[in-house]
């Protein structure tokens, strides 16, 4: 019996699970995305991502380096990093800016927290913000097939035909569902992402419940608000964003309740920017705003420890 008890130091309950096995895993998962990114756009959009993961990768090496830490880069989490950022910019955006952007996204949005598992933002959306706001012409200039023009969110937020917008001819739901259509370079095919989430479902690697609950909330308030409900969850960075970035581990809340909480305001927020706001577009934004806010929900829904009681108010 005495030996049964005995107890060592914790963690008590081991898995086979490691940081590169979910890394690489959300890396096969964008896979689809990138594959229909070639097709639409060709090999600029190889380029970009290529400049990108080497940008975050040396960026972390000097970053560890420098701060003494242990060299980790091959953990997967640079190259996931510099895959999501260079899906958020679009395929034309110059190399110098793509460059920028992903040192800003290890330095300023992963390491200046201490590195991987620290970071209070998502780092791909951190670099996004930062050349958004530096050079906004570069992030919002969108092109297909060599032609520049409005996105889809762009035109139906100033009221223009779909016709002229950067979308194919045909069913023009069927195209943006596809992802023949302008936009960012890995947002653009609902279902490559849809298909690249269910495999993280199936891997156990997200919570289903985050990007549903965020596309559903998204669908029913847009719809509410005047909007085609069905075109604004296939357009923009959406799938993507509720797949791949609100569901990150580390700046997600890690309770149930949290999550659905924290689902929900994410769709708010979304909704509210693009038919309310000034930008057509809210993805990037509400996540940050929200991975802000995660600390707070994590507070007010932490479960009670067993045994617990309320104590008695007078």
């Amino acid at each position: 019996m005495s030996s049964i008890l005995k107890m060592g130091p914790s963690p008590h309950i081991r898995t086979s699970e490691t940081v590169e096995k979910v890394m690489y895993d959300v890396i096969i998962a964008l896979i689809p995305a990138f594959l229909v990114a070639v097709y639409v756009f060709g090999i600029r959009a190889v380029i970009v991502t290529a400049v990108a993961i080497l940008s975050c990768i040396v960026t972390e090496f000097v970053c560890q380096k420098v701060m003494g830490q242990e060299i980790s880069v091959f953990d997967g989490s640079a190259v996931l990093t510099g895959i999501l950022f260079s899906f958020v910019i679009p395929v034309n955006m110059g190399l110098p800016y793509v460059i920028v952007g992903s040192v800003v996204a290890i330095a300023l949005g992963k390491m200046v927290f201490g590195g991987l598992g620290h970071n209070v933002f998502n780092p791909a959306l951190v670099g996004r913000a930062f050349v958004q706001a530096s050079w906004p012409v570069a992030i919002t200039t969108f092109t297909l097939d060599g032609k520049g023009g409005a996105t889809v969110l762009d035109a139906m937020k100033r009221g223009l035909p779909l016709d002229g917008a950067l979308i194919e001819g045909g069913n023009q739901y069927v195209q943006a569902f596809i992802g023949r259509m302008g936009g960012c370079i890995g947002e653009t095919s609902a279902l490559a992402l849809l298909i690249g989430g269910a495999y993280l479902i199936y891997k156990k690697q997200i919570d289903w419940k985050v990007p549903a609950i965020t596309i559903a909330t998204v669908f029913v308030l847009t719809w509410a608000m005047g909007g085609d409900p069905v075109m604004h969850i296939l357009s923009g960075g959406l799938f993507l964003g509720a797949f791949f970035m609100a569901t990150d581990m580390v700046t997600s809340p890690h309770t149930e309740k949290g999550k659905i909480i924290f689902a929900l305001l994410l769709g708010l927020l979304i909704s509210l920017i693009r038919m309310k706001g000034g930008y057509p577009e809210g993805v990037a934004y509400s996540i940050l705003i929200m991975n802000g806010v995660v600390p707070l929900i994590n507070r007010y829904t932490k479960p009670k420890k067993f045994g617990e009681v309320k104590s008695n108010e007078k």
